[in-house]
């Protein structure tokens, strides 16, 4: 089995130290470099190459919104999970539309942060349940974020709602009992009407025009 690599960002020692102590322990997980602000952040991630960047959202020379942006953009294979002591709405939001492939809370379980590592690296989306609810009542039909519903059909519907469980592609063909290239051509479909071009923008915009709503993602 691969290691999965990771590198830690936070302006805390302790919390560098501790979330590196947290994750020795698990076999298949390797912290392979710490940074303390969010331009050695970027350098680290752009020479290190680690599968998962854990990134603070408050950090010095550079914020998490903008670090993760130009770690996604220099390294598209990099997935950044957002670790934040903030659930303030407009921060998940911009750290999802730079890149980022989840936001937990530094409240999480230590079992949680690390099925997490383990789910963006497979290439899924990860929210906190405290933070998809309070998602899913930011964005209220008819609200400031509101917007003109996109008619999907309901077998797009379907496989939205799946992948804002953070089902893979793979997955939901199963679920669906339909080819991946089937799910693939829905997906292709799906970001063609609402005009996204990723999965995490799929399901933003889902939640923003009540195609569906958190809820989707919190169930097993």
């Amino acid at each position: 089995m691969e290691d999965i690599t990771v590198l830690v960002v936070d302006d805390h020692t302790l919390m560098r130290d501790g979330t590196r102590q947290l994750l020795q322990h698990e076999p298949d997980l390797r912290v392979i470099g710490e940074a303390e602000n969010g331009e050695q952040a970027v350098a680290l991630a752009g020479t290190l190459l680690p599968n998962v960047v854990l990134l603070d959202m408050r950090l010095p020379l550079l914020n998490g919104i903008e670090a993760t942006r130009r770690i996604v953009a220099a390294n598209p294979s990099v997935r950044v999970l957002i670790v934040s002591a903030y659930d303030d709405e407009d921060y998940v939001i911009a750290s999802l539309q730079a890149g980022a492939a989840g936001y937990l809370l530094k409240t999480v379980p230590a079992r949680e942060l690390i099925d997490a590592i383990h789910s963006v690296h497979h290439g899924n989306t990860v929210l906190q349940s405290s933070v998809s609810r309070k998602l899913g009542q930011h964005f209220i039909p008819g609200g400031a974020h509101g917007a003109r519903a996109t008619v999907l059909t309901a077998r797009e519907l379907a496989v939205l709602r799946l992948i804002a469980r953070g089902l893979p592609n793979k997955q939901v063909a199963a679920d669906l009992g339909i080819s991946l290239r089937t799910v693939e051509g829905h997906l292709n479909n799906i970001f063609n009407k609402l005009g996204v071009a990723s999965r995490t923008e799929a399901i933003m915009r889902g939640v923003q025009q009540n195609l569906i709503s958190f809820e989707d993602a919190d169930q097993p």
